[in-house]
């Protein structure tokens, strides 16, 4: 298996929900191992997210867990997860999924390099790009 790049989120407390969320947004199969499964029962936290893992038709591969006591939660950070491509019903199907309930901090529209493109913050505080190429692959 070749090396993968993969973005992997933090939550606090709510990332069944969130990847509940992506997997309605995305399609997928989704994978969810808690704190109480390995070795945490009994504890705060032994419902909360350990792991998550969505994997989607189109090849994405999203990764969660709900961060553990004592670590800081810092909703989105400095970072946004981009979806680029040409298949513009499917980004686009993307893009009101994950806009939905969250905020459009840059509508989803045709730009000067002459892509469609938009940004928002979904509605766990997670930035999205979603850039629709209108040229030749």
């Amino acid at each position: 298996m070749p090396s993968q790049l993969n973005p992997y989120l933090n939550f606090d407390g709510n990332a069944r929900e969130a990847m509940e969320f992506y997997r309605e947004a995305l399609g997928g199969t989704l994978t969810i191992s808690t704190f109480g499964e390995y070795g945490q029962a009994g504890t705060p936290v032994e419902n909360n997210v350990m792991h998550a893992q969505l994997e989607t038709p189109a090849g994405f591969v999203l990764m969660a867990s709900d961060l553990p006591p004592g670590m800081e939660y810092n909703a989105g950070g400095s970072m946004s997860i981009s979806l680029s491509g040409q298949d513009e019903a499917e980004l686009r199907g993307y893009w009101d999924a994950l806009s939905a309930g969250g905020m459009v901090t840059m509508p989803l529209e045709k730009q000067m390099w002459g892509d469609v493109f938009g940004m928002c913050v979904d509605r766990f505080g997670v930035a999205w790009m979603v850039n629709i190429g209108q040229g030749e692959s």
